[in-house]
């Protein structure tokens, strides 16, 4: 079982104490204790999901994306930047774990997925290897040990920076890929889609600035060629999902070019914890 594999990474988020593995359960010395789900996740969210947390059909639409290599130009460059081989990840807010697993192919390691969705790490704990799938809120304090991982990504997911660093070890890596004001332009024009804002490069460096120093940023830019299908997976794989009527989707998508071209720009950044920066 994966999570075995990461247990040492994870702490109770209750009393932040290490946890043991017992059958269908992981219990800390305080007696809090949280099940393993039978498909291989540890929840340990404590509540209900929130409504924004990403359903089955929006992790599957993903996984049928990414699983076609559309974005593999942003995994590439994610593993350039990798501190050294068979490093220890974190991928906060995973989704299903397609980059966790894409890195972890080509480096070596082993790694935590966490996700606030349970549909999304039930796809997580499917990935061969070392990968722990942990159902928890990004936003709240990370039930994770200190300066326990090598590498966190944060790929179009929300972030944590102070709790970021915490985990990070000290020569460490936080790496982000955040969609450029003209990434997908053509569909967000045509569907009426979600806008990128112009200042988020800013808001991003305003938000990381008093915890991380910049290493390095990349562009990832090409013109990709997308069918009708792939176009609805795209839209529905993320918080578009939300904002969207299924049939006035389906008309509008009908009525774009097939294939459409469609562009992708993504901004990787680089950043190391301010006390080594």
């Amino acid at each position: 079982m994966s999570i075995a594999q990461v247990l040492d990474l994870v702490r109770c988020p209750v009393c932040q104490g290490p946890f043991v593995l017992e059958p269908g359960r992981v219990i800390c010395a305080a007696e809090h204790a949280f099940d393993l789900a039978r498909q291989g996740y540890l929840n340990l969210l404590g509540r209900a999901a929130p409504a924004h947390a990403d359903t089955a059909d929006m992790v599957a639409a993903r996984s049928r994306f990414l699983s076609a290599g559309h974005f593999d130009p942003v995994s590439e460059v994610l593993a350039g930047l990798l501190p050294r081989d068979e490093p220890t990840l974190l991928d906060a807010g995973a989704g299903g774990g397609h980059y966790v697993a894409d890195l972890l192919s080509r480096c070596g390691g082993r790694a935590v997925a966490l996700d606030i969705s349970s549909a999304a790490c039930r796809r997580a704990a499917r990935i061969p290897g070392a990968v722990g799938a942990v159902v928890a809120d990004a936003w709240a304090p990370l039930p994770l040990v200190d300066g326990g991982f090598d590498a966190v990504l944060s790929v179009f997911a929300p972030r944590q920076p102070a709790e970021f660093a915490r985990v990070l070890a000290p020569d460490g890596r936080l790496l982000v890929a955040t969609p450029r004001p003209d990434h997908l332009i053509e569909l967000r024009q045509a569907l009426t889609l979600l806008d990128v804002g112009a200042d988020k490069d800013d808001r991003l460096h305003t938000a990381l600035r008093p915890h991380f120093v910049l290493m390095s940023r990349q562009e990832c830019r090409s013109l990709l060629h997308l069918d009708t299908a792939t176009i609805h997976d795209v839209v529905s794989m993320g918080p578009n999902a939300f904002h969207q009527d299924p049939a006035a989707l389906r008309s509008r998508i009908a009525s774009l070019p097939d294939p459409q071209p469609v562009t992708l720009n993504v901004a990787v950044t680089a950043w190391t914890p301010a006390s080594v920066g």
